[in-house]
């Protein structure tokens, strides 16, 4: 596939706003996940939660959007001149030529939770004041973020669970590849809520310590939140210096909520972007795990490495660091893996003391000065739904 340059991008997790936080968390192998302490959540955990969102407020005009998601996403939005990088190419292009295409898992949820709390003791009728469309509903985030950012193009949400923000980028490079939009905005967002919590923990997958990915330790995840954005265009000069330059995606159709054991489904989806990305194997410096620190997730995620790059392939999950953020787990090991092309690191993985014997590719567990050609992302949801990615820098 023809190269899309990476124009501008974003993020905001547990370890703070924009993207130097994350750089220098990551850069010096710390972690942000902290002791669980969301309101209502009576088990022990750990959790990546971003500190001062429940003290930030959005635009007047946009009061109905109102929802912890939304004033996560609004808070990455207003980093790293990303905001004024959109009004830029409106400017150049025409808002109806920019596309946006985000993913999400829960979306606003959180906020539906309050409100059957809230609901009529009588009838059980929800608060005459919660609003579905503009806060829970998949679309919501896109409704939000154009109505935001005053961009007119094309406009959806996926929802894959935790490969929802690792599609985004097949989809607009789709549209760009098809002339329908000049840039595209891709990103995605998911925020806590006791929903997630309690359905992780239901299913025995949370860890009561921080997660430790590929730990023969492990234990289970530690669930964080977060938003992160990119801008792509076909422009031959990407002035992040970094362009992305293949993706892959296939579906397991095995099980529900568990990965098919001998990893089938994420190795086609890995074969297909090096395909795409016309690399062998052999070209890829470094792999962003998905990483979840689960039992079943790890193992199978080093059997699809193994199949395709081979054993001892170098690679890492930030999971330890900022928690699994579902729905916005794809576009936070996007952007790390720019910022680790850019700046010639990779990072390490947090709390991963002794590697399980059972996995045979080589896992950092510090971060390295590194200066690589191109990294793979990998993103794993529910279901089988696998995307992966392939990030080169410029020629």
């Amino acid at each position: 596939m023809p190269r899309l340059a990476v124009q501008a991008m974003t993020l905001t997790n547990a370890f703070g706003t924009g993207l130097e936080p994350t750089l220098a968390g990551l850069k010096a192998g710390q972690t942000a996940l902290t002791p669980g302490d969301f309101p209502g959540l009576d088990f022990e955990t750990w959790i990546g939660r971003i500190s001062g969102i429940e003290s930030h407020r959005l635009p007047t005009r946009l009061d109905d959007f109102e929802a912890r998601n939304h004033r996560i996403i609004d808070l990455a939005l207003d980093q790293d001149g990303f905001r004024q990088k959109v009004s830029a190419l409106i400017q150049k292009f025409g808002a109806d030529r920019i596309g946006l295409i985000l993913g999400t898992s829960t979306s606003g949820i959180l906020e539906t939770e309050k409100a059957y709390v809230r609901r009529n003791p009588e009838d059980g009728s929800l608060p005459i004041d919660f609003r579905y469309r503009e806060r829970q509903n998949t679309s919501a985030p896109a409704a939000f973020v154009q109505t935001l950012l005053g961009v007119a193009g094309p406009a959806w949400v996926l929802s894959t669970a935790c490969s929802s923000s690792s599609k985004v980028f097949g989809s607009a490079a789709r549209l760009l590849q098809a002339g329908w939009c000049d840039a595209v905005i891709v990103g995605g967002a998911d925020s806590l809520c006791l929903t997630t919590l309690y359905g992780f923990k239901a299913l025995d997958l949370v860890a009561t310590h921080p997660s430790r990915p590929m730990d023969q330790m492990r234990e289970g995840i530690s669930i964080g939140e977060g938003a992160g954005f990119m801008i792509l265009t076909r422009d031959p000069e990407p002035e992040e210096g970094i362009s992305l330059i293949g993706y892959g995606e296939s579906s397991d159709a095995y099980h529900m909520s568990s990965p098919h054991p001998d990893g089938i489904g994420a190795a086609r989806a890995i074969a297909e972007g090096l395909q795409r990305a016309r690399l062998a194997a052999s070209q890829v410096d470094f792999t962003l795990l998905h990483g979840t620190g689960t039992r079943a997730n790890d193992l199978s995620e080093d059997k699809a490495l193994i199949q395709i790059l081979g054993e001892k392939s170098t690679c890492a999950s930030i999971k330890g660091a900022i928690g699994h953020t579902l729905g916005a787990a794809g576009i936070m090991n996007a952007v790390v893996a720019c910022l680790s092309l850019r700046e010639g690191f990779y990072p390490g993985t947090a709390h991963l003391a002794s590697q399980d014997p059972k996995i045979h590719s080589h896992v950092l567990k510090e971060p390295q000065t590194q200066t690589g050609q191109h990294i793979l992302t990998n993103a794993f949801g529910f279901g089988g739904s696998n995307a992966v990615l392939l990030f080169g820098r410029s020629r």
